[in-house]
């Protein structure tokens, strides 16, 4: 567990003096290694008004407890159910413990980030010296400190100044490292608990397993309950000792745990917020899903009392207000989050009154609802709810968000709890990002296997009418465990004529199913060319498909790009058939494939949904339509889909030329995937939206009407694409369409919009696809869909239409950067140079770091005439980005101006 020595310009040498808690200085030193802060010490920074020495206590502190948290909580399931519940009570009080320290740090950072501090970037290095390269931390201790870098970074971002600039660059990395080591953790324990460069953080990759390992030879679970004054007692009595009776559980009247709702059945409940992020943004994936939840506050998070007991709100008392706008019923938490089953007297009555009262200072109309923290009440505490009208709102379902760091194991536990438990009230907490992450694959889960969210109406747990199944206001999201592909192009046919662009269609299927749509790599299957054997092709999807680990969560794209042919049947029925690379015209009846092994390897396959798309002669025959469903349904994750694209009809040929080096259909296609296919704007293309653009659209261009339809087995299920949000800073290096390929997608976006269109089926009738409508979506989405679409505009030269759409974005999230950014190009690309360089100031004052706004900037008052303001923006961009590959060519247009 070594790492390698990081080079650090001007940095200090730390040396922690063992167990006295002093630091000396020496400096300054050129290089430094992980290994010169001492093990599980953060570097101190020079004297300050901060006390350096006891925040790099606190940072050790916190990682203690974190520790400590997954040494309670691994294995946990293997406990006896009172030694569980135990250890749960404590790991929740180790938790609540570094919130509070996490909030006494912020206010440290504010202050030694203040530019009135002199030694503040000294500090700052040392302590991210600290989580980015000392020996002893492993890489799931640095998780500890996300929500630290997190406010580090937005404390750097208000100063302006060029190390300001620099280090908010490399918090952003770190942050991006923490990142990644949650996704390989995402990768290798999916039930935890039940490449970058060498500029900071050097992931180390150890297995979780070794992790908790290691951490168990620091902590056991025995001396960690015992120093917080619980001893589990034994699981089976001693030999002749008395067992006590059990006590009768209380019944769910007397106060609620979920267990008396209806079957399949929930209700989501937040607690310890309000958060000034991660609440609202919970809020608007609730929103986006049509669900209803509780939000249960700690009333210090809403303001204080003064000494005549009246409310002083703060700025998250807001937050909360908000929430009850929207319809959220927000509940009550106590005010410190303190154990109230230790609390007696008025200063236990205090923590419930006076979160009362600051609840109905934001509005009358907060839910008379009350969650003890740690669930630890006792009966004096449920007497005082009693006699302030409140209902106590226990859990059954526990996320365990608080202690697990990985976003995939809380989604897995939950579902894994709620499938036990058939119904019930679902603990989470609103103050991580985490949470964030895990609950839109919770919701999609449940909501596919049909479970129904109750919200509170005043008096109980009802089923909100908005959860209701709604098809044409409730979202279909992917779901899919893992996705496969098989991508099939053939030029070099040996008795067949030669195609051009076939192998080219393939490769761009392929490159946009990784790239765009994250399809890993190894499950891509491609066979271009001799590779496209008869043999090969039904061995992708009998042998690496079939039995190649396909679920029945996941899945299937096919393409095939080349020929194909058709023959008569003795009924008089015509068959098509699609043309291995060995195939040979006189006998492609025994050697090429037939459109009904097709259908038989689409029955066979295990994936919920397989989408079959094939650019190629005659491709159009000899398939049975399914009962096939252009609504865009609710439970699309439960229903099974098999479905077809084809180029043409049973009797046309199909062009191979079209922009690019592709076919006209393989052009439109994969202008569909880039997002012309998302018909209603809801960021996801599913296989009908994908058909009911590219059909119309080809036919208006070509000779060919492209057919469209289910296949035999499909129960209705539509594949679905969810389209990633775009993240490209508009800069001259930024590639355009031809002249030929701008050409062609103005006549295929000349054809009018339509809700409804008429294309062929898979027999050659005709069918009406009717676009579904748009779904509430928050702001930060519908503000990333109109950069995505300027985007689309602007590679088009459509300046217009595209500065119309960042326009959108910025109206709907004013601290958009990268709109910001692309609206001040498409400014300069219409040499409209001072409004350009005006909107590239505001991107470096949103986002500080971003090395390609400084050059954009630069190029624009280069060419609006200011030779200073362009000098001093390309030095920032080459302070920045030093080795970049345009930094020669910046430093020679410093040397002209």
């Amino acid at each position: 567990m070594t790492s390698k020595p990081i080079k650090i310009a001007a940095t200090v040498v730390v040396a922690l003096a063992a167990g006295a808690g002093i630091y000396t200085f020496t400096r300054p030193a050129a290089t430094a290694t992980p290994g010169a802060p001492a093990s599980g010490s953060p570097a101190a920074a020079p004297q300050s008004t901060v006390d350096t020495a006891a925040v790099a206590a606190q940072f050790r502190d916190l990682l203690g407890n974190f520790r400590k948290i997954i040494v309670l909580l691994a294995d946990e399931q293997s406990l006896p159910e009172g030694a569980r519940d135990e250890a749960r009570k404590v790991g929740q009080a180790l938790f609540h413990e570094n919130q509070e320290r996490i909030a006494k740090l912020d206010a440290a950072l504010d202050q030694l980030t203040a530019p009135t501090n002199p030694g503040r970037f000294e500090a700052l290095d040392g302590l991210l010296r600290y989580i980015e390269s000392d020996p002893g931390l492993y890489d799931a201790d640095r998780l500890a400190f996300r929500e630290l870098l997190q406010s580090m970074l937005a404390d750097v971002a208000k100063d302006s100044s060029l190390p300001a600039i620099k280090l908010h660059k490399r918090i952003s990395e770190d942050l991006d490292a923490l990142g990644e080591i949650e996704r390989n953790y995402e990768k290798e324990i999916r039930q935890i608990f039940g490449n970058l460069g060498q500029r900071a953080i050097e992931l180390k990759r150890e297995r979780w397993d070794d992790y908790v390992a290691q951490l168990k030879k620091l902590y056991s679970r025995e001396q960690i309950l015992k120093e917080n004054g619980i001893v589990v007692p034994y699981a089976v009595p001693p030999a002749g000792s008395v067992p006590e009776a059990k006590p009768v559980p209380k019944k769910d009247e007397a106060e609620i745990f979920g267990l008396g709702l209806p079957k399949k059945t929930i209700v989501l409940t937040f607690d310890d917020g309000p958060h000034r992020r991660y609440t609202e943004e919970i809020s608007a994936i609730l929103k986006q899903y049509g669900v209803p939840a509780v939000f249960f506050n700690v009333g210090r998070n809403l303001g204080s009392l003064d000494a005549e007991g009246h409310a002083k709100l703060n700025a998250g008392a807001e937050v909360s207000r908000k929430l009850m706008k929207e319809g959220y019923a927000v509940g009550n938490h106590s005010f410190s989050h303190a154990q109230l089953s230790k609390q007696t007297g008025d200063k236990l009555k205090g923590e419930i009154l006076g979160t009362d009262t600051l609840l109905k200072a934001i509005s009358p109309e907060r839910a008379a609802l009350f969650r003890f923290p740690y669930g630890a009440r006792n009966s004096e505490g449920m007497a005082a709810l009693a006699d302030a009208h409140l209902k106590s709102v226990m859990w059954n379902i526990d996320s365990l968000d608080w202690a697990d760091p990985v976003p995939s194991s809380i989604t897995n536990r939950v579902l894994a709890s709620v499938d036990k438990a058939g119904r019930g009230i679902v603990l989470f907490h609103d103050i991580h990002e985490r949470t964030v992450k895990a609950l839109p694959a919770v919701l999609d889960k449940l909501i596919a296997e049909g479970y129904q969210f109750a919200g509170w109406d005043g008096t109980s747990f009802q089923v909100a009418k908005s959860s209701a199944p709604a098809p044409e206001k409730v979202p279909v999201t992917t779901g899919y465990a893992n996705s496969w592909a098989v991508v099939i192009g053939i030029d070099d046919y040996a008795k067949w004529p030669k195609l051009q662009y076939a192998v080219r269609d393939a490769q761009g299927i392929r490159e946009t199913l990784i790239e765009k749509f994250a399809f890993a790599p190894e499950r891509v299957v491609t066979l271009k060319n001799g590779e496209a054997t008869r043999n090969n092709i039904l061995a992708a999807f009998h042998d690496k498909l079939a039995h190649g680990g396909v679920q029945k969560n996941d899945r299937i794209f096919v393409f095939f790009a080349g020929h194909g042919a058709t023959r008569k049947l003795s009924s008089g029925r015509d068959l098509g058939y699609i043309v291995p690379v060995d195939s040979d015209p006189a006998q492609f009846a025994t050697d090429a494939i037939p459109m009904t092994e097709i259908q038989n390897i689409a029955e066979s396959l295990t994936a919920k949904h397989a989408f079959f798309v094939m650019d190629a002669c005659y491709s159009g025959l000899g398939l049975t339509r399914g009962a096939g469903s252009s609504s865009f349904l609710r439970d699309n994750a439960k229903r099974i889909g098999r479905q077809m694209l084809t180029a043409g009809g049973g009797d046309q040929l199909v062009a191979d030329g079209g922009p690019n080096g592709h076919s006209v259909f393989t052009w439109t296609l994969l202008q569909g995937l880039a997002g012309k296919g998302d018909l209603n704007g809801d960021g996801l293309i599913t296989a009908t939206e994908l058909a009911a653009y590219v059909a119309p659209a080809v036919s208006s261009v070509s000779n060919q009407t492209p057919a469209f339809g289910s296949l035999p087995g499909s129960e209705g299920g539509d594949f679905v694409f969810e389209l990633p949000g775009e993240t490209e800073f508009l800069s001259p290096n930024t590639t355009q369409l031809s002249t030929e390929a701008i050409a062609l997608n103005s006549k295929l976006d000349a054809k009018p919009a339509a809700a409804s269109v008429t294309v062929k089926d898979l027999q050659g009738g005709e069918q009406k696809i009717v676009t579904p409508g748009a779904v509430p979506s928050s702001t930060r989405q519908l503000a990333q869909r109109a950069n995505d679409r300027g985007l689309q505009l602007y590679k088009e030269k459509q300046y217009a239409a595209a500065e119309a759409q960042f326009t959108e974005a910025l109206k709907l999230r004013p601290d958009f950067a990268l709109a910001a950014n692309n609206l001040g190009f498409v400014f300069y690309k219409q040499e409209k140079y001072r409004e350009a360089a005006r909107w590239f100031e505001n991107t470096v004052k949103m986002d500080p770091s971003r090395a390609i706004a400084y050059l954009n900037l630069g190029d624009a008052y280069a060419k609006a005439g200011d030779a200073a303001k362009a000098k001093a923006a390309y030095k920032t961009y080459l302070e920045l980005a030093p080795t970049a590959a345009t930094a020669p060519a910046v430093r020679q247009k410093m040397e002209k101006l």
